[in-house]
């Protein structure tokens, strides 16, 4: 069984980096032969407009986002020393941090940060669907769930990289923003129901077998490496280095992006809200040069800790 769990966690992680990674490297390779045929465009920090902006995130999306970044980075930091402990950087980090019991203090201080802001989304969602019949989150271009439309962007995608079609228009969340958002369902379930059995083994042990410890030490560290290395290349590359995205996409600080990019980029909301006369509703104006300021430099320490410790990831896998 723990050989088995392991050949089938070392698949997953080789065919997830593996279509994810491909699919970036047509995306830079399309979107530089854009570029390079089409008039630059440059979007101002502050545009004439009092209303040129679209707001796209909340408030209360924009703070759990950044309880994620914080509790996930500290997950990373604290954690991945423990797996790579046979590194030279491992050894140095730890010492760094503390030693490997003030490592493993924070690795579940952190965690719980994590269940916390999970269980908040649950329970926001819940409210929303329920109390308020906001049905639209379940399905529908509001939605998170997958749908057809989907697929056949997916499909539509791979077209435009070679040339083969136009580019998918794409509605509120495009296919690979909702891969992100399931999995952090994903990991929540295996990561963290594989670190409480082993935060827990008394408890646990009591009514499965002794090999559960193990089994759950291979899916929470396989798991772990598979989260870790998809949002500190693939996330990152989608959210902050695409050519049309470069240096960084403040949206996940200020809530909000130049309704021209927007427009671009998810054509269909836009073309939607304007439908039905409400797109006014989610037009604001700028947001202000010391917001941009903030965001450049969270965003900034956000990214250069995770491509470092990518980085390091790798060269563990390499030379060890």
């Amino acid at each position: 069984m723990l050989f088995w769990t392991s050949v089938g966690m070392t698949a997953l992680l080789i065919s997830v980096f593996t279509f994810f990674g491909l699919h970036s490297l047509l995306w830079l390779r399309r979107s530089w032969k854009d570029k390079r045929s089409t008039p630059p465009t440059s979007l101002s920090d502050s545009p004439k407009s009092d209303k040129s902006y679209f707001q796209r995130l909340t408030y209360f999306q924009r703070a759990m986002h950044g309880v994620v970044i914080v509790s996930f980075l500290g997950l990373a930091i604290s954690g991945l020393p423990l797996k790579f402990s046979e590194t030279h950087w491992a050894s140095w980090l730890i010492a760094l941090l503390g030693g490997f019991r003030t490592a493993s203090t924070l690795h579940r201080v952190f965690a719980v940060a994590t269940f916390g802001y999970f269980i908040t989304h649950l329970v926001h969602i819940t409210y929303r669907v329920v109390v308020k019949g906001e049905g639209n989150l379940l399905w529908g271009p509001d939605s998170m769930v997958p749908q057809p439309k989907d697929i056949s962007d997916l499909y539509g995608t791979f077209l435009w990289f070679f040339g083969k079609g136009p580019k998918p228009r794409f509605d509120r969340w495009a296919y690979w923003e909702k891969f992100d958002y399931w999995a952090v369902f994903w990991g929540m379930g295996i990561i963290g129901g594989s670190g409480l059995v082993m935060a827990f083994p008394t408890f646990f042990t009591q009514f499965l077998p002794g090999s559960a410890i193990n089994l759950a030490l291979i899916v929470h560290s396989e798991e772990a490496l598979l989260a870790t290395g998809f949002i500190f290349a693939i996330h990152f590359f989608n959210t902050h280095l695409k050519p049309e995205k470069y240096p960084m996409d403040m949206t996940f600080y200020t809530g909000s992006t130049a309704l021209e990019e927007y427009e671009r980029e998810h054509p269909l909301e836009v073309e939607r809200l304007r439908a039905a006369g409400r797109l006014d509703e989610r037009l604001v104006g700028p947001p202000p040069a010391e917001a941009i300021s903030r965001a450049r430099r969270y965003g900034f320490t956000a990214v250069a800790i995770g491509l470092t410790l990518l980085v390091l990831i790798i060269g563990a896998i390499v030379l060890y």
